[in-house]
């Protein structure tokens, strides 16, 4: 439940009349004289807003939260002027009678908190000043320049990159005004802080010269007028002059408080009286504090009980009532759902939930694997897998929906790719894989899942200090991870797009602009950049492509002949990944009958034309090929012409033979190729 919903008695309409009569009433106490009770109650709430600013401004996760903050602080700084002014005016017409001439708020301030020795007082309220003026003020006002300034250069960019990601479909035009009017927004409000520094400072030297004007007044008139001596003058004034200079300094130094605190961390904002009252008081936690602590304060001696009891019983009640419209709101949201179920309306899209990209299921037994308070670790290992296949592959897995399911068996695990069933494993709690173990070892048969290396679960204990032994969560965290890296041309989805473009328009602005859609369509961007993940291509290069599809864009829409220019552009990028660097590429290469016959069979038609018989025969002469590579220990890669190796490519893989198939194109020109086994046909 948030604080707005929470605050709906200060959305009434009449509520939007609590501004304009604020500020009448702030600038009437500057001209008309008040009595001493009204400046009790209203230096009392002056001390009230003062700490339910600093209760929200610490309460802000960000800026824009309090973006009425600006305003707040001339209104505040306001208030305190106007209440110094109404203050001396009564201490130079009443102080003569006393120490209560201008309230309680004041004598207590004068007595109190400094002891009744005026001139404490009036070191005290020169520190006040200084650490308000000096530091407080001064660093607040330093960060808001800075932050405006940087706003203001960046809202250009900003702008452009809101209207490219509308021309590319990737926001609605909806979604864009939004955006445009959240940019407004922050540099408004950065705009205005780097301003409202300034009532602060100008405060602060109000300040000071107003105490100064107080007590030079004030003595020459305990002289003058009233035939006082110096020193009785002195001491009566003075005390009146520093109660009245710590009951306003003390509240500016809280809000000054405050804006070092909004700053250094705007939002959407409505009309200013309502946006006032709903970020000020629309929160009842800040008013509870606020209400106690001058409640506390009332029941203290020698302070003004009516004053302080009074406006803290105000804050309680209203904070009562504002707790009391929170829980009838959730009362009303719980009965709503009751109210459809007795009544079903017709069914809509939001009745049909979404379906997971990637979910992991586990049985009851592997639940501790997911506890972090039972040092389980199955999720920090699933997002260690994910960010390793993302810095190698340039590709960020979805989110992963974990959960229990009880229709497994309890070691059970399945892992579901867009609400399909993949894979089902079990693994064994209390017992480790070792991979390659000792034909003599005892222990259930397992497999590694990522690398297909067969392994034995032992005993954790029988276990330990053998290398490369795979826990339980290592395991599911790993065929977790085949799963995606086998299918991770179809986790690149248009919101994955989107975000990939996104981060390269901030490091290359105008790189995407310029493809996208310009010169080819998002739908097609996304299938090549889908058909290089599909064959185990990094795209963590997405300048490179861009940059490639931007020059040879114009010249083809082909799907298939953009995905071999660009994989001719990653060529190093491509062998240096399958050969580790290597100076000499030991490959295997396409017999000449078997070229010939396939260019026979392809004709101008393409793959629609090969036969099954020839699939088949190229699937088992590269099952061939790839064991004799494999023996003589080097990389299971075949070479074949560029025009070949997209079907030759698809071939192998719908075979599952293991086999990277790259083109001449792709080998950079410093490379030495020597060709060790051929694919042949059977015969």
């Amino acid at each position: 439940m948030s604080a707005v919903q929470g605050a709906l008695a200060w959305t009434h309409p009449v509520g939007r009349l609590a501004g304009p009569v604020l500020v009448l009433l702030i600038l009437a106490m500057m001209v008309l004289p008040l009595p001493p009770i009204a400046l009790d109650v209203l230096f009392t709430s002056n001390i009230a807003l003062a700490m339910i600013v600093l209760l929200v401004s610490l309460n802000a996760s960000r800026p824009l939260d309090f973006s009425v903050f600006p305003t707040v602080l001339l209104l505040t700084t306001l208030l305190r002027l106007s209440l110094n002014v109404a203050s001396v005016r009564l201490v130079l017409m009443q102080g003569q009678t006393g120490p209560a001439a201008a309230g309680k708020v004041i004598e207590s301030f004068g007595n109190f908190l400094v002891g009744g020795n005026y001139a404490v007082g009036l070191v005290v309220f020169v520190i006040l000043v200084i650490i308000n003026f000096v530091v407080i003020t001064r660093g607040a006002g330093r960060i808001a320049e800075v932050a405006a300034r940087f706003t203001l250069d960046s809202l250009p960019g900003k702008q452009l990159a809101i209207d490219a990601d509308m021309n590319a479909g990737f926001i609605s035009e909806h979604e864009a005004r939004a955006r445009r009017e959240d940019l407004g927004r922050e540099s408004d409000f950065y705009g205005a802080m780097d301003g409202a520094s300034k009532f602060v400072r100008g405060d602060a030297v109000a300040g000071i010269i107003i105490m100064a004007v107080n007590l030079v007044g004030g003595v020459s008139l305990g002289l003058f007028q009233y035939g006082m001596g110096i020193g009785e003058a002195f001491n009566r004034y003075g005390l009146l002059t520093v109660g009245d200079g710590l009951v306003a300094q003390i509240p500016a130094l809280i809000i000054s408080t405050s804006a070092g605190i909004v700053v250094s961390r705007a939002t959407y904002a409505q009309d200013l009286s309502r946006e006032f009252l709903l970020q000020v008081f629309g929160r009842p936690q800040t008013l509870y504090v606020a209400g106690a602590v001058l409640a506390l304060l009332g029941i203290l001696p020698n302070t003004p009980h009516l004053a302080f009891l009074l406006i803290g019983a105000l804050l309680l009640a209203a904070a009562q009532w504002q707790q009391n419209g929170l829980r009838r709101a959730a009362v009303a949201e719980e009965e709503i759902p009751e109210a459809e179920e007795e009544a079903p309306t017709e069914v809509t899209w939001d009745d049909v939930p979404p379906v997971d990209v990637l979910a992991l299921e586990v049985g009851y037994r592997l639940v501790p694997l997911l506890d972090r308070q039972k040092d389980g670790v199955l999720l920090q290992r699933i997002t260690e897998g994910r960010r390793r296949f993302a810095l190698e592959m340039g590709v960020v897995v979805p989110p992963i929906r974990v959960r229990d399911n009880l229709q497994l068996k309890p070691n059970q695990y399945r892992i579901t790719l867009k609400g399909v069933e993949m894979v089902r494993g079990e693994v064994f709690p209390g017992r480790l894989l070792v991979l390659d173990a000792d034909e003599d070892e005892s222990g259930r048969a397992g497999r590694d899942p990522l690398s297909g290396v067969p392994g034995l679960w032992v005993v954790e204990e029988d276990a330990r200090g053998e290398e490369g032994a795979l826990a339980p969560a290592d395991v599911i965290a790993r065929h977790l991870e085949a799963v995606y890296r086998a299918h991770a041309g179809e986790l690149l989805g248009r919101s994955e797009l989107a975000q990939l473009l996104e981060s390269v328009s901030r490091t290359t602005p105008g790189l995407v602009e310029e493809v996208v859609p310009q010169v080819l369509s998002l739908s097609l961007v996304q299938g090549l950049l889908q058909n290089l993940v599909n064959e185990g291509v990094s795209i963590r290069d997405v300048r490179t492509i861009l940059e490639t599809l931007a020059a040879q864009g114009t010249r083809t829409q082909n799907l298939e002949e953009l995905t071999e220019t660009v994989r001719a552009a990653l060529g190093r990028a491509i062998v240096d990944r399958l050969f580790e660097g290597a100076e000499t590429l030991h490959v295997i290469a396409l017999a000449d009958a078997a070229e010939q016959r396939l260019v026979k069979e392809m004709g101008e038609e393409g793959e629609a034309l090969i036969s099954p018989q020839l699939s088949e025969a190229i699937i088992e002469g590269a099952q061939v090929a790839l064991a004799e590579q494999l023996e003589e220990g080097y990389p299971a890669v075949l070479l074949v012409q560029p025009a070949l190796r997209p079907v030759v490519s698809r071939i192998v893989r719908r075979g599952q033979v293991g086999l990277a198939v790259i083109s001449y194109a792709e080998i950079p020109l410093e490379k030495t190729v020597e060709i060790g086994n051929e694919l042949r046909l059977p015969e």
